[in-house]
């Protein structure tokens, strides 16, 4: 059993990639073997539209011909028994690094099928599949900005490349920085943002955990 976490921030020990380890350390506790990836160490770009993935008898058919360091790891989710990728939000989306990588992963297995098809999808197997979300907003302000729509694409290409109804755990009014005092900003109170990661933030990490324990035993 093996479980590969994505980590789409810049950073390597803040929310997105604490939250992406907790459910690794979850499906580590089962026995599974684990491994974290951090995409901003890799030198790669996204999808090129070079239509190699899609072109039929080629070479590179249902894969993507784009050789930079982001190959290997690609390979490597071939054989994985389960995918969490992991993103903190800016302006409403994912990380560019994970915009890009979601591109060269998704697309050489989707088929351009017709709706509801059965072999809409190259994968191989099917796997299980998650998407671990931070961002500074609140809940409320997420709703009302229209972000559960992202969570709901997302969801909807994972689901159909892989197979299994994805999970989504969106961790909200996540803590930003070491000292607010230094940064430039007067939205936020750095007692309010600290009160709520001390509450809040474990539980997200509980939830992340008991994930990673999920998928590790669904196998």
């Amino acid at each position: 059993m093996k479980v590969l976490g994505v980590n789409g921030s810049a950073r390597k020990t803040w929310n997105t990639a604490t939250l992406l380890q907790k459910a690794l350390d979850g499906a580590a506790s089962q026995g599974a073997e684990t491994k974290l990836i951090h995409l901003y160490d890799l030198n790669f770009k996204g999808c090129k539209s070079c239509f190699s993935c899609k072109t039929k008898g080629g070479k590179s058919y249902g894969k993507c011909a784009s050789q930079d360091d982001l190959t290997p790891i690609l390979k490597e989710i071939e054989t994985a028994d389960a995918l969490i990728l992991a993103s903190p939000i800016y302006f409403w989306g994912v990380s560019g690094e994970m915009k890009s990588f979601i591109e060269r992963l998704v697309f050489p297995f989707y088929r351009y099928a017709k709706p509801d098809a059965p072999n809409a999808s190259l994968f191989p197997r099917k796997i299980n599949t998650a998407f671990i979300y931070t961002m500074n907003t609140t809940e409320e302000q997420m709703k009302a900005a229209g972000g559960e729509s992202l969570a709901a694409l997302n969801k909807r290409f994972l689901g159909n490349v892989f197979g299994k109804t994805p999970e989504s755990l969106m961790s909200f009014n996540t803590y930003q920085f070491d000292d607010y005092s230094k940064i430039d900003q007067e939205r936020f109170s750095e007692e309010v943002k600290a009160a709520r990661r001390k509450e809040f933030f474990p539980q997200d990490c509980e939830k992340a955990f008991e994930m990673g324990k999920r998928f590790a035993q669904s196998n």
